[in-house]
């Protein structure tokens, strides 16, 4: 007779009591006794009789157990009786929830279902970087472990849920890792195949509570029962048994009552000089308008202090009070700003999986290395990299990489590698994408750009232009369309949302060695250091990070060449001038260069001289969005409140040297 779902209930909840350290096992044995004999007789009431047989052994059991000994034999006596008893209630025909149990769940506890999807996505996470470690080597303990650990944390939450088809899925997944930890089943392809296809589908589980939670009407996945009978089809050779029913179970529940111990609350004495650190997990929402109030109070606390009444007041204690407010909205800007900001190793491990599903289709060997998994960006910018991301690393395996005998064939490697690595640089973070594939082929893309009437035959190009070709929209070299690439979309995808992000990409390419797609994006979108400079009536903000220097020009110092382009003599080189009144057709101060300033700033390893009228101050701004109508405005990048009040356009350097050397070119 199938079990109810109240037993199983039981069962749960007795196994969470334990886990959570209540009550205590040297002082409670009769109680414990008496909740397993509640079971035992409900179970025998339900006709579920290896329930009820597993139950009375347990009680057994724990009666005969060296109780009040030690702890940890206790602790162990339980842990064992209870991994029994979930397993012989797995191994009885479960009743079948009303179809509405999850939907009736999630009406009742949204909170605690919140909770559930987000921590078993951490977990999903973890558990699919785990099983890459273990596809490379089978041998790895400590992967195995952790990916049994994140299988037997979900499978106990959504018993708690009442989530049975999750519970079901995770218990079965986490058998088949409970035997290859005790060495009775070796880790193989089919193994990996089957685990991943797994976490897959829990992920379908959890997108459907989170849209249930949104309020929509979805539709529960349908249970894969043939993904069910190819992980029982990993375990199903017969097991040798004892003839000794106590010894049996005691040997059935050694392994998992190891895992439940690792769970197992530890005395607060193991580690007494250590304070314990708390995470609260908060809406992005909250997040995300607590970060914009400090930046509106930045702006409120430089209005108040470049006031010109107050600085009209010569009173050393209002200063005084002026400058701890200033230090105090300081150190809150940095600590909300710190908040934005997250490791972008999740998003190389998400890669992982990708490279290693798409080798296989390929039938290519490729390895995946990455580095500065440590680096921190802003969370909207790291959201907002993965299907860069993901598009190149595609286009990495499918064009760049060769197959294992070309490789042979040229002298390399079978195994191919692809790497993704982050760094800082010149106050940005720079992710890169590279490979040690056949690199990028000048002469195809050039043919294909004429073909195309994107250049004309007789045009001279650089090699950067040459690459560069690559993300024009529709433009693809390859010579058959398949369900990864061809199509011409992916490398435009990359360039737009790059732009988005107010960020920009460099290009390498050796023929023969591979190629290197350098992504250079901003720390944050919301708060730049950059310098104040005035035009005419006008402010602009220049980002700091690309000035090198600021002098007055002398009579020598600006020279015309071939009566077209205008350069200036800094330190024994010519560097191109840039008039920003002429760019944005300000009426300036003077157009007299002598009593201008000239800035010295370099982008991409260019440098090149601003004309400006005069030299404002530094200021730390908090960036603004310019809106709709002037968001394609070449050479700005945003706008900022500045402390008198007045709003300052936020110079985007690179897009304004790059316009001026084309204007030249005319």
């Amino acid at each position: 007779m199938p079990c109810s779902v109240d037993l199983r209930q039981q069962v749960e909840e007795l196994a969470l009591r334990l886990v959570m350290g209540g009550p205590e096992p040297l002082s409670a044995r009769a109680e414990w006794i008496s909740a397993i004999e509640q079971i035992q007789k409900a179970a025998a009431a339900e006709r579920a009789e290896s329930v009820a047989a597993a139950a009375a052994s347990v009680v057994q059991q724990i009666g005969q157990a060296a109780w009040g000994d030690s702890a940890g034999a206790s602790l162990a006596a339980l842990q064992q009786g209870i991994v029994c008893l979930q397993r012989a209630l797995d191994a009885s025909p479960a009743a079948d929830p009303a179809p509405a149990a999850a939907d009736r769940q999630i009406a009742e506890d949204p909170e605690l279902l919140a909770d559930f999807a987000l921590e078993s996505r951490e977990h999903l996470a973890a558990i699919e970087s785990h099983v890459l470690v273990l596809e490379r080597d089978p041998a790895n303990s400590e992967a195995l472990h952790a990916t049994f650990r994140g299988f037997h944390t979900i499978k106990g939450l959504a018993g708690f849920l009442e989530l049975w088809d999750v519970q079901k899925l995770a218990h079965e997944v986490e058998t088949v890792l409970d035997r290859a930890r005790n060495g009775e089943l070796t880790i193989t392809p089919a193994a990996i195949d089957v685990v991943l296809q797994s976490a897959d589908c829990l992920r379908q589980w959890l997108a459907y509570v989170e849209s249930g939670l949104r309020g929509e009407n979805p539709q529960p996945p349908v249970p894969d029962s043939a993904l069910i009978g190819r992980i029982r089809g990993l375990y199903a050779a017969p097991e040798t048994k004892s003839p000794d029913g106590l010894v049996a179970l005691a040997s059935q529940v050694e392994s998992a009552g190891a895992a439940v111990e690792e769970i197992a609350p530890q005395p607060a004495a193991a580690s007494p000089a250590r304070r314990e650190t708390m995470a609260v997990k908060v809406d992005t929402t909250k997040l995300d308008f607590l970060v914009d109030m400090a930046g509106e109070m930045v702006i409120a606390e430089s209005l108040v202090r470049h006031d010109g009444e107050l600085a009209a007041l010569k009173s050393p204690q209002l200063q005084r009070k002026v400058a701890q407010l200033t230090r105090i909205t300081a150190e809150l800007q940095r600590t909300a700003m710190s908040m934005r900001l997250v490791p972008i190793g999740p998003l190389f491990r998400r890669m992982a999986r990708l490279v290693r599903d798409l080798s296989r289709q390929f039938s290519k060997r490729v390895e995946l290395e990455t580095s500065g998994d440590e680096i921190e960006l802003d969370r909207t910018i790291v959201e907002e990299l993965a299907d860069p991301l993901m598009h190149m690393v595609r286009n990495s395996l499918d064009h760049g990489i060769e197959s294992p005998q070309e490789r042979q064939e040229q002298g390399k490697p079978p195994l191919a590698h692809v790497y993704l690595k982050a760094h800082h640089q010149s106050g940005q973070v720079v992710v890169e994408v590279a490979d040690d594939g056949r690199g990028l082929d000048r002469e195809k893309i050039r043919a294909k750009a004429i073909e195309r009437g994107l250049i004309a035959e007789d045009k001279t190009l650089s090699d950067n232009e040459i690459y560069n070709l690559i993300f024009e929209p529709g433009f693809s070299t390859a010579q058959k369309v398949s369900n990864v690439s061809g199509r011409g979309v992916g490398m435009d995808v990359v360039r737009r949302h790059i732009e988005k992000l107010r960020g920009r990409i460099e290009i390498r390419s050796t023929p023969g060695a591979g190629s290197s797609f350098l992504l250079k994006l901003p720390l944050t979108l919301a708060i730049i250091d950059g310098l104040v400079v005035g035009v005419g009536p006008e402010r602009y903000i220049v980002p700091l990070f690309t000035v090198r220097e600021m002098f007055r020009p002398q009579a020598e110092t600006i020279w015309t060449v071939q009566n077209r382009v205008e350069m200036a003599l800094v330190r024994g080189s010519l560097l191109p001038v840039l008039r920003l009144y002429r760019r944005f057709r300000v009426a300036p101060r003077s157009e007299d260069p002598l009593e201008s300033i000239l800035i010295v700033a370099e982008v991409e390893g260019q440098r090149f001289c601003l004309l400006v009228d005069e030299l404002i101050g530094k200021q730390e701004v908090v960036i603004k969005a310019l809106g709709e109508t002037f968001k394609n405005v070449t050479g700005i990048s945003g706008g900022a409140i500045l402390g008198d009040g007045r709003v300052g356009l936020i110079l985007d350097l690179y897009r304004l040297f790059k316009e001026r050397n084309s204007e030249s070119d005319l």
